[in-house]
């Protein structure tokens, strides 16, 4: 079978019923490249004990999803309250863990809009990323802005395509912010592929999973179960030139067959073989 051409990770969040050592050890028997660490799976004072297992394993760091990484309140991570709180929390996980994580991009995106005002939320993402991008340089690291899907808005995101991604990207005008490309989210924008070519190498981060109509605000499917185009994004993003790795990025919790409640290593095997079988389709 054909090797994809990205280097092949997992997220923590889709083997979250594991600790982070469990993560390390497994993924690293598994023969996983890289690992896109969650902050919340860190022990905060044997942090740099945990993250140099996973170098030691061999497995490379490609993101860091920070504890706190919306400049607005979202469902997921209702508190702190406040743009100041929220950015201070942010701006002190580049700096605990940046040192540990060399050329990671730290995941983050706007967070539910004010009272529903969109623009305000745009604008203040902006403004915070402009403020953080020069620290996450001097850290060494980057930033990823997601936008999500629109089951998300009001929720976690003002943001749910590419362009609009690629349009704060242009206001915040710094080489260290860049795009995180998440195919559950972007798959069902218009002419997506574009998209994807349009962003280039703004595309810092990729994660994978499969759709099917949502059964809970975490119902995500192993690659090649669902219905995503994957051959054709991924394509899409070999197109723009992106060279780093292809995580795969899976919630599943509030549905009867939770993947969580399967075998994780059997899901990571046939997360890497859904991917593999996608890369082959033809164009």
């Amino acid at each position: 079978m054909t090797r994809l051409p990205f280097r092949f990770g997992v997220n923590e969040f889709t083997t979250q019923p594991w600790s982070f050592e469990e993560d390390v050890a497994r993924y690293a028997a598994l023969g996983v490249d890289a690992i896109e660490i969650c902050e919340a799976k860190l022990d905060r004072d044997r942090a740099p004990e945990q993250i140099q297992m996973a170098i030691d394993a061999g497995l490379g760091i490609s993101a860091v999803q920070p504890g706190i990484r919306t400049v607005f309140d979202s469902r997921m991570a209702p508190e702190p309250e406040g743009v100041p709180a929220r950015m201070t929390a942010f701006a002190e996980s580049l700096k605990r863990l940046a040192p540990m994580t060399p050329g990671a991009s730290f995941v983050m995106n706007t967070g539910a809009p004010p009272e529903g005002n969109m623009q305000r939320a745009i604008d203040e993402t902006a403004r915070q990323m402009r403020v953080l991008a020069p620290l996450a340089a001097d850290l060494g690291v980057t930033l990823a802005i997601e936008p999500l899907n629109p089951t998300s808005m009001n929720i976690e995101t003002a943001i749910w395509t590419i362009d609009q991604a690629l349009d704060l990207l242009d206001a915040t005008g710094h080489g260290s912010c860049g795009l995180c490309l998440d195919y559950w989210n972007i798959w069902q924008q218009p002419e997506c592929c574009a998209a994807i070519r349009r962003a280039g190498k703004r595309i810092f981060v990729v994660q994978a999973s499969d759709w099917r109509v949502p059964r809970s605000t975490m119902d995500r499917l192993v690659p090649g179960e669902g219905v995503i185009p994957l051959g054709a994004l991924l394509h899409a993003t070999h197109d723009a030139g992106y060279e780093g790795v292809c995580t795969v990025e899976i919630f599943s919790s509030g549905v009867e067959d939770s993947l969580y409640e399967r075998d994780l290593e059997t899901v990571i095997l046939q997360s890497r073989t859904g991917l593999e079988e996608a890369w082959q389709t033809p164009r």
